[in-house]
C-alpha cells in the first residue's frame, strides 16, 4: 500500500459513498502477490477481483481483464500504473469501452523500468483520458505524443476522518517524557532519498542525541539502508519499521515528518501527514511545493542536500511553537483542498466527458 494504492482506495470509497458502482481488479503476481490493496478494499466493503499474472507477459491476464470488464458491464476502465495501462489496452483495444489512466510518475532507475515507462507512454496515446499528477509527468506525456486535449490534472485526495484524533501508536502511554520522534514514510528505493535522511539524522544526533528516527515502508533498498544505519552507527536511534497497518496512529506519533525524495509527484504520505497535523520538512521536487508552503505548512529544502535537511531538522526540533503552527496550517490546507470527495468529483467529470465522446480504442 503506497501512494497510488491509497489514491485508488480513497477514490473507490468516495465513489461508493456517492452511489456509483465501482470495483477493483488487482494483479496477483505469481512471484510477488502483494495483495494488500485487495485486502484493504475487501475490508472496506469494496468489490475486488484478483487477476492472475504469471511472469512478465501473460496472455491469460489480457483475457481475464476483458472478461471482467464484460461481465461487470463496466462503463469506464480506469488503470493505474504502466502494467495496468498496457494490459488494459491489450484487453480492450477494438472496443468502445473508454480507457482512463492516472500516471503517478515514472522512475527511470534501471533499463528495464525505463523501457516499461517508454512502452506505457506509447500505449497511453490510445487512451480516452490521461491524468498527470505533476507538471513533469504532463510534459513527458506531451513529449511522447499524447494529445494535449486528452491530458488532465487532478489533485490527489484523502479521507481525513481516520487521521483526526488517532492515538499515537509509537509512543508510551505517557508521551510527555518520550524523546522527539522524526519519521519518514515511503518506499525504500533510491528516488525517495532515504539515504539522505539517514546522513542528516547522523548530523542531528551530534547536536540533539536523544532524538529518535523511524522509517516506515518496504522496498528494494531495505538491506542497503540497514547496512548504512550500521555504517553510520545509528542503530540505537534509527528504526526501520517496515509495513504498518495503523498509519493514522503512526503519523500521530511523529513530532516531525520528513520527505527527502529526489523525485516525486505529490506523495500521499505528505497529504496524510498534513491531515494528521504534522509539520513537514520536504525536498522541493515535483508538486511538493504546491502543498508544502515554506514556513506556512512546512519547510522546504533542496533535494540531495544533507546540510540543509539537517539544519532544518535541528531548528524545527528546537522550536515546539513553530512545529504546532506548521501542523495546524497543514491540516487546514489539506482539509480545504485535498478531500477524497473533491478528487472523486474531478474524476467523475473526466468519466462523463469520455462517455460523451466514445470512439473505438485503436
Amino acid at each position: 500500500m503506497y501512494g497510488a494504492e491509497a489514491v485508488i482506495l480513497n477514490l473507490s470509497r468516495s465513489l461508493k459513498q456517492q452511489s456509483h458502482s465501482n470495483m477493483l481488479g488487482v494483479f496477483s503476481n505469481s512471484a510477488n502477490p502483494n495483495l494488500q490493496l485487495h485486502e484493504a478494499a475487501t475490508k472496506n466493503g469494496i468489490e475486488s477481483h484478483l487477476i492472475a499474472c504469471r511472469g512478465q507477459i501473460d496472455r491469460s491476464t489480457v483475457t481475464s481483464i476483458r472478461e471482467l470488464a464484460t461481465r461487470t458491464q463496466a462503463d469506464i476502465v480506469h488503470a493505474h500504473g504502466y502494467k495496468a495501462d498496457i494490459y488494459s489496452y491489450l484487453a480492450l483495444r477494438g472496443t468502445k469501452l473508454p480507457l482512463v489512466s492516472t500516471c503517478h510518475t515514472w522512475y527511470d532507475n534501471d533499463l528495464l523500468v525505463t523501457l516499461y515507462g517508454w512502452a506505457d507512454r506509447i500505449v497511453l496515446r490510445h487512451y480516452s483520458a490521461v491524468v498527470a499528477v505533476s507538471h513533469e509527468v504532463k510534459q513527458r506525456l506531451l513529449n511522447s505524443g499524447v494529445a494535449q486535449n486528452k491530458i488532465h490534472s487532478v489533485q490527489n485526495g484523502i479521507d481525513l476522518r481516520p487521521f483526526e484524533g488517532a492515538p499515537p501508536s509509537l509512543r508510551s502511554s505517557s508521551s510527555s517524557g518520550d524523546p522527539l520522534l522524526v519519521g519518514l514514510v515511503g518506499r525504500l528505493s533510491v528516488e525517495k532519498g532515504v539515504d539522505i535522511f539517514l546522513h542528516a539524522a547522523a548530523i542531528v544526533l551530534a547536536t540533539l542525541p536523544s532524538t529518535k528516527f523511524v522509517i516506515v515502508g518496504e522496498g528494494p533498498d531495505k538491506q542497503k539502508l540497514a547496512t548504512l544505519i550500521e555504517t553510520l552507527n545509528l542503530q540505537d536511534s534509527v528504526s526501520i519499521l517496515g509495513h504498518r497497518d495503523d498509519m493514522p496512529s503512526v503519523y500521530a506519533s511523529f513530532d516531525i515528518a520528513v520527505s527527502s525524495s529526489r523525485q516525486e509527484g505529490l506523495p500521499m504520505a505528505i497529504l496524510e501527514g498534513m491531515a494528521s497535523s504534522r509539520p513537514w520538512i520536504a525536498t522541493a521536487v515535483g508538486e511538493v511545493p504546491t502543498v508544502i508552503l515554506d514556513d506556512v505548512t512546512g519547510v522546504l529544502v533542496p533535494p540531495n542536500d544533507i546540510e540543509s535537511l539537517s539544519s532544518a531538522l535541528i531548528a524545527l526540533l528546537q522550536d515546539p511553537e513553530r512545529r504546532n503552527r506548521l501542523g495546524r496550517e497543514a491540516h487546514m490546507l489539506v482539509e480545504k483542498q485535498f478531500s477524497a470527495q473533491r478528487m472523486s468529483e474531478d474524476y467523475l467529470n473526466i468519466y462523463e466527458e469520455c462517455l460523451k465522446n466514445i470512439e473505438f480504442v485503436s
